[in-house]
């Protein structure tokens, strides 16, 4: 193996290891309570090599968003001939992982998750973070929608779409998480209770998809 790849291994181990780390703590501990030089001991690093993969504390919470929207791009731009908005829409959140139904299957990403929506309730800086990530991913993903659809789609429709799936699936979300959780034990519970909620806030879209499919031609 070459020498760069096995320094990028190196790199990602460290990262993770940094990343279960913090979570961990923040559990346990609690995100106020936890500091920068707690997450670097328990990850056996020094902060110096913190702050080489993490600017911040907060930072934590945010690992891959940049990721994941050029993931849901690339979806949209990978539709098939004939496939509706709507469809190409779920794809792209669900490669994106901002359909959380289908992204929190790894019990580290949901972990965050969990925690992220739990801290954005007491710290504000937390919660206007996400609340910028999501709003900046939105209209990332509404002009490429409008762009692979602009006899279908204007640029406010296109923003409409994304803004009413995104925004239905992180409210029901954002309630769940707020309900009491045994922690990391419990995550196959949680894993459950967020593809059923995901499930049923989308069901009347993917209802009216199907019957829309199903209407005769002529």
């Amino acid at each position: 193996m070459p020498p760069s790849a096995l320094r990028d291994r190196k790199r990602e181990r460290t990262r993770r290891a940094l990343l279960e780390a913090a979570v961990e703590l923040f559990e346990t501990r609690g995100y106020d309570e936890t500091t920068v030089a707690d997450i670097a001991a328990a990850a056996e690093v020094g902060t110096r090599t913190f702050f080489n993969y993490f600017a911040s504390k907060e930072e934590l919470l945010f690992p891959e968003p940049d990721e994941r929207v050029r993931m849901a791009v690339a979806a949209i731009a990978s539709r098939r001939v004939g496939e509706p908005p709507f469809e190409v829409l779920l794809r792209a959140l669900r490669a994106a992982g901002d359909n959380p139904g289908e992204h929190l299957i790894d019990d580290l990403g949901a972990r965050i998750a969990a925690v992220r929506a739990q801290v954005s309730r007491t710290v504000p800086a937390v919660s206007g973070r996400a609340a910028h990530a999501q709003l900046v991913a939105q209209r990332e993903i509404g002009r490429q929608l409008h762009a692979a659809f602009p006899d279908e789609l204007d640029e406010v429709g296109a923003a409409a779409l994304v803004g009413a799936v995104v925004g239905a699936v992180s409210g029901a979300l954002t309630v769940l998480f707020q309900q009491p959780h045994a922690g990391a034990e419990d995550d196959e519970r949680l894993h459950r209770d967020i593809h059923e909620t995901a499930s049923r806030v989308l069901r009347p879209w993917l209802t009216a998809s199907c019957a829309a499919h199903a209407e005769p031609v002529g």
